[in-house]
């Protein structure tokens, strides 16, 4: 079993598009992938699962595997959540908008 628990930065969190992404990772792998979150753990090859574990920005998930490629996959699933599902950093700090003047 291989396991680790990370925190969510996306400002959608754990829906929609990032939901999608994350599932379609889960399914390339032959092993069981469960996604924690608090008290309630559910497929991460189910979007509907996925979506009703309510997994906002700033959430703290436990992503779970258990199969012949368990490591590959959670490594895979925590390289999309810290790379924030292949989008920027929604931080416009370093890169303020020019005023108007």
């Amino acid at each position: 079993m291989q396991e680790v628990t990370l925190v969510v930065q996306h400002s959608a969190g754990l829906h929609a598009r990032p939901a999608t992404l994350f599932v379609q990772t889960a399914k390339k792998y032959t092993s069981e992938i469960t996604v924690r979150k608090d008290d309630r753990q559910v497929n991460a090859k189910s979007i509907l699962s996925l979506l009703t574990l309510g997994a906002n920005m700033g959430a703290q998930i436990t992503i779970r595997a258990t199969g012949g490629d368990e490591e590959a996959a959670v490594k895979a699933l925590q390289g999309l959540v810290e790379g924030n599902f292949g989008e920027l950093s929604d931080d416009h700090s370093s890169h303020p908008l020019p005023k108007c003047h």
